[in-house]
């Protein structure tokens, strides 16, 4: 009694969570293009490959890809892989994009509050991370940061009604 065995282990596993060797979560739920878990055997969108290390110019055009596809929560994992991988000094500005990825995508889910939240932290904090007139990697840092926040505006003025995220998505390297 009070002691945990490994059929105890293996019926929580079959419970919901999927386990790796070590025990730690990993769903392999599939998921939708915003990255919501779909149901177990439907066919979902295929996930992006995490901790994959890139140059941060292949970072931003794989998340400007991914971005254009309607896919910010896929995006968000690339910025996330660059924030973990990338050096030390460059990990808020990663952190703000992901960020903003991740208030598109609740933003293209109709969370109004997460959405406007997140894009504007996102913004906040590469901003902080940068200043004004910043182009690190090629990234029009001030247009994305106006792009967050304007964003943000109209999700709060669109009382909830879903954002299309890939006819809203930012153009991380300016109009070109």
């Amino acid at each position: 009694m009070g002691t945990t065995d490994s059929t105890s282990t293996d019926r929580a596993g079959a419970a919901g969570r999927d386990r790796d060797s070590e025990g730690r979560a990993r769903n392999a739920r599939p998921r939708d293009g915003l990255g919501r878990p779909l149901p177990y055997g439907e066919e979902g969108v295929p996930r992006q490959p995490e901790g994959v290390v890139r140059r941060p110019e292949e970072s931003v055009a794989e998340a400007q890809r991914l971005l254009d596809e309607g896919k910010p929560f896929h995006a968000h994992e690339v910025f996330e892989d660059a924030w973990k991988s990338g050096p030390g000094e460059e990990r808020e500005l990663w952190r703000g994009l992901a960020q903003m990825a991740v208030g598109l995508t609740h933003a293209a889910r109709g969370n109004v509050t997460g959405g406007a939240r997140l894009l504007r932290r996102g913004a906040g904090a590469a901003e902080a991370w940068a200043g004004a007139g910043s182009r690190p990697h090629g990234i029009d840092l001030p247009a994305v940061i106006a792009w967050a926040r304007e964003v943000a505006a109209e999700v709060e003025r669109g009382e909830g009604a879903p954002v299309d995220p890939a006819a809203r998505a930012p153009r991380l390297r300016g109009s070109a």
